[in-house]
């Protein structure tokens, strides 16, 4: 930076003077493009001489480069500019900017400040597309209170300004917050044809780079929230597409990614979602704190489900760091590792904390599957069969509001109830059920549940007497499980193959048997003799040959096996 404070160097000030203003030109021109690491780089390195026009241009182009605070420091500086320029549209938009960056970062109260000045501003303004942002926050605002006649009112009227302004941007905004005030109010297929059309004009390359990933991200967040697996997988395919043919600086690349993390995962391409799920971390954590925490969650359930349990343990205390709460998959950890009363108790925690929360009927659903599984493994089957019936009231709101009975919620619902069905040894309606959740998870491709499904459905083939049909679910279900590479489940279906051809799984005795469902239940060696009338020393020779026959190396991972076969 030139020294101005003494009256020598004036060759060298004017020179540095001029190489400033050349800066600035090419920021400007970087900025008109939209390369915005470029026009970031440019911006950060002038001093002086930035209008608040430029400072609005460098809060974006620090948004866009994953500079958040910058950006918002930048951005007061463009609307302390236009205040004292008596811009009142341009200060009254970048007041709204920086409602929403500090709305994102969870500082609610600085955003409302930010809000109230941006409404001063605009309010005595003839109508102007600025004046879109404030509908958009009223109409969201009114569908959260339930006044959804107003809310719906007021997005109409963003539409109508948007329109009139000549904002193909704030139109499509528009449609995105009419679909949000239908979701709200339960009109669910309503709602979705309206995001799908916000959607397109996204993928049609109608809009702004801003609002492009603006649409998409709140289009996916919907889409899933409504458990609307293969729309979600569409718009997220389109997504990532606009994200990839887009400059490296992408804020919006993490935030699409994490619905790809959660798609992939669902239809079991785990190596997939892993990589995706690594590179999202990277992409978000520098300002997205807490989505970054959905991705860590996902990694967790593939990694349990793989039988890497001590990763998946890091993977989740990582999620619960960035404020995401990492249930059910936590206390399906548990159970994995043999710890089911520990995993009774995190779970039912869990769907007290969450039983207000209407928003995510998807996420309940999930809680409520693991709440039927978790308690038929304790054979506390009151417990399984109450989560069971609420799934099914669920299932049954969801149908009247989606217009579908064919959808993820019904796929949860029908395996669980399956399950209970036939701890309760009511075989005709397990058999039922469970046909109906297979149908449902191979339409929705979802290979992991299915073959889960298969695992049950044979269990109820074979009580049934159905033994070649068991035996067809449980191959079926053992090979899915080897092509998703989850270990624990592809060797308990082996085990239950060697069971159904007449041997003990695992290929235990029925001494060690004994043993083991005294190890689950938490006995010492000391107690297990005392109980079985035998020395310790033959104890520990039969736990020997339960650790080589399981493949395990421990008593907690034998107890998991227990649980997962139903042997405890």
């Amino acid at each position: 930076m030139a020294d101005h404070s003494t009256g020598t160097g004036t060759g060298t000030d004017t020179g540095t003077a001029s190489a400033a203003s050349q800066a600035l030109r090419r920021a400007r021109d970087a900025v008109a493009r939209e390369a915005w690491a470029e026009a970031y780089r440019l911006l950060s390195g002038v001093s002086a001489g930035l209008t608040p026009d430029d400072f609005a241009a460098y809060a974006d182009a620090a948004w866009w480069t994953s500079h958040v605070e910058e950006s918002i420091t930048a951005r007061m500086k463009a609307y302390a500019g236009y205040v004292a320029a008596g811009a009142e549209r341009r200060a009254g938009y970048c007041a709204w900017m920086l409602f929403y960056e500090h709305q994102l970062a969870g500082r609610t109260a600085v955003a409302a400040g930010w809000l109230r000045r941006a409404r001063r501003h605009l309010s005595g303004e003839p109508e102007c597309v600025e004046q879109c942002y404030l509908a958009w926050m009223e109409a969201e605002a009114a569908a959260a209170r339930g006044a959804f006649d107003e809310a719906m009112a007021v997005a109409r009227r963003m539409a109508g300004i948007a329109r009139q302004c000549g904002s193909p941007d704030l139109y499509a905004m528009s449609v995105q917050a009419q679909a949000g005030v239908l979701l709200a109010q339960g009109r669910v297929a309503e709602g979705l044809d309206l995001l799908d059309d916000a959607m397109c004009s996204a993928m049609a390359g109608e809009l702004s780079a801003f609002f492009t990933g603006w649409i998409y991200c709140l289009g996916l967040q919907r889409c899933m929230a409504c458990a609307d697996l293969e729309r979600a997988a569409e718009w997220t395919d389109a997504a990532m597409k606009w994200c990839a043919a887009m400059p490296a600086e992408n804020n919006f690349r993490g935030l699409c990614r994490v619905h790809r993390v959660q798609v992939l995962d669902l239809r079991g391409r785990w190596p997939q979602a892993l990589d995706q799920a690594v590179r999202t971390c990277e992409e978000l954590l520098p300002y997205e704190r807490r989505i970054a925490g959905e991705a860590f969650c996902a990694t967790g359930d593939i990694q349990r489900r793989r039988g890497e349990l001590a990763a998946a343990e890091a993977a989740y205390q990582r999620a619960h760091e960035l404020g995401r709460d990492p249930q059910p998959g936590l206390a399906l950890l548990r159970l994995a590792q043999g710890r089911p009363e520990a995993s009774a108790t995190a779970l039912r925690l869990a769907l007290a904390g969450g039983a207000d929360d209407g928003d995510d009927r998807l996420g309940r659903c999930r809680l409520l599957a693991a709440q039927v599984e978790i308690s038929l493994a304790l054979g506390r089957l009151d417990e399984a069969r109450a989560a069971a019936a609420e799934l099914e009231t669920l299932a049954r709101d969801w149908q009247q509001r989606r217009a579908s009975h064919t959808t993820m919620l019904h796929a949860v619902a029908a395996s669980a109830g399956g399950a209970v069905a036939y701890a309760e040894h009511d075989l005709d309606r397990a058999l039922s059920l469970l046909r109906r959740a297979l149908a449902l998870w191979l339409a929705l491709d979802v290979p992991y549940e299915e073959a889960q499904v298969r695992m049950t459905l044979a269990a109820a083939d074979r009580t049934a007497g159905d033994d070649e049909g068991a035996r067809m679910e449980l191959r079926a279900a053992r090979a899915t499980f080897e092509r998703l590479g989850a270990v624990p489940d592809a060797r308990r279906a082996a085990a239950l193959l060697g069971s159904a051809g007449g041997r003990q799984p695992g290929e235990l005795t029925d001494r060690e048997i004994q043993v083991l469902r005294l190890v689950a239940a938490g006995r010492t060696n000391r107690a297990i003799a005392a109980e079985l009338v035998i020395s310790e020393h033959t104890v520990a020779r039969h736990l020997n040959n339960i650790f080589a026959k399981l493949d395990v190396n421990s008593r907690a991972a034998a107890t998991a096996y227990a649980y997962q076969n139903r042997l405890a």
